[in-house]
């Protein structure tokens, strides 16, 4: 059924038109939260540590992986991680994504989520200078991005940051353990807290950002210990990356292309590929491309025929 579409009058006073718009990708009617699942709120994520209610959370980084974060209920966060960096727009490093570029993809997430929490990640520079600058680049991806949440990574140096952020009502969610901003600095991306001096920096940090404001705290490649210790001494729900099963419910955050199974760079040790789409997405190519060299397609199912009569007198006036 073709989408009527709303062509507002140009002059006052004029009467609105219906049109009809065909086309062979057509907009959505509507856009609704799955049946029985209201929108994700600080407070829900608090009432699912508290109850030991495992929270899920996946990244995406445009309208249809938004939308299929949002196709499913038990889905409660959405992030738009700087790894779009890597995966959608072929960057070797996270550090090379633009607020700009952060700003367009978290727009396009946004047009299709619903239900589930939208955070997006500030990218390496926005928030570095000063409380100030960072201030204002926050309040353009909330503005102009469209989420409801950001997240940072960084420790104790970051802390007037997320207190100013949080002051004037921006949700923070943090990131301690490997931050990959930081790759260069911490040549690679090496699990952190190994040490009873490392564990004990990133606890110190995790708890000084909580106090700072932070709703939540991301926690990547850490010791399993380590993840269970510091979720015990949060008093608000902790993420796991590479932070074992003891994070707050055994909460995890991966990225969508590991999940899907698209993604043919290396591997992390806590990546489990749920999907193998490039598989899928592999064998559908080769069978459009042998489909065209064949002559299989297009067939009569995929054509438009015309009416006879219309045809005969078409050919007519053209002798």
């Amino acid at each position: 059924m073709s989408v009527l579409t709303y062509r507002c009058a140009l002059k006052r006073n004029a009467i609105p038109v219906l049109a009809r718009r065909c086309m062979s990708v057509r907009p959505r009617v509507d856009q609704e939260t799955p049946a029985g699942r209201k929108k994700v709120t600080i407070q829900s994520l608090q009432a699912q540590r508290r109850d030991k209610i495992p929270i899920t959370m996946l990244t995406a980084y445009d309208y249809p992986t938004g939308l299929a974060c949002s196709s499913n209920v038990k889905l409660d966060i959405t992030l738009v991680g700087d790894s779009l960096a890597q995966v959608c727009l072929g960057h070797s490093s996270t550090t090379d994504l633009t607020l700009q570029e952060m700003i367009h993809h978290a727009r396009a997430v946004s047009r299709g989520t619903t239900h589930p929490l939208l955070v997006a990640d500030m990218p390496f520079g926005t928030y570095h200078v000063s409380p100030a600058s960072a201030t204002e680049n926050a309040i353009r991806l909330i503005q102009e991005g469209r989420v409801d949440a950001l997240k940072l990574e960084g420790g104790s140096e970051i802390l007037p940051v997320v207190r100013q952020l949080t002051r004037i009502g921006i949700p923070v969610m943090a990131h301690v353990g490997l931050m990959p901003q930081r790759h260069i600095a911490m040549s690679g991306y090496r699990v952190q807290g190994r040490s009873a001096e490392g564990a004990r920096r990133v606890l110190n940090d995790a708890l000084a950002l909580e106090e700072a404001g932070a709703f939540s705290i991301v926690i990547e490649a850490v010791p399993k210990e380590l993840g269970s210790y510091i979720t015990e001494r949060l008093k608000i729900p902790t993420i796991g990356i590479g932070a074992g099963p003891g994070t707050s419910g055994q909460r995890k955050v991966l990225v969508w292309d590991d999940v899907m199974g698209t993604w043919p760079g290396h591997k992390a040790k806590f990546v489990r590929r749920f999907g193998d789409v490039a598989r899928e997405r592999e064998g559908g190519v080769e069978g459009y491309t042998a489909g065209v060299r064949e002559g299989s397609f297009p067939g009569d199912a995929e054509s438009y025929v015309m009416d006879s009569e219309e045809w005969n007198k078409f050919l007519a006036g053209e002798k």
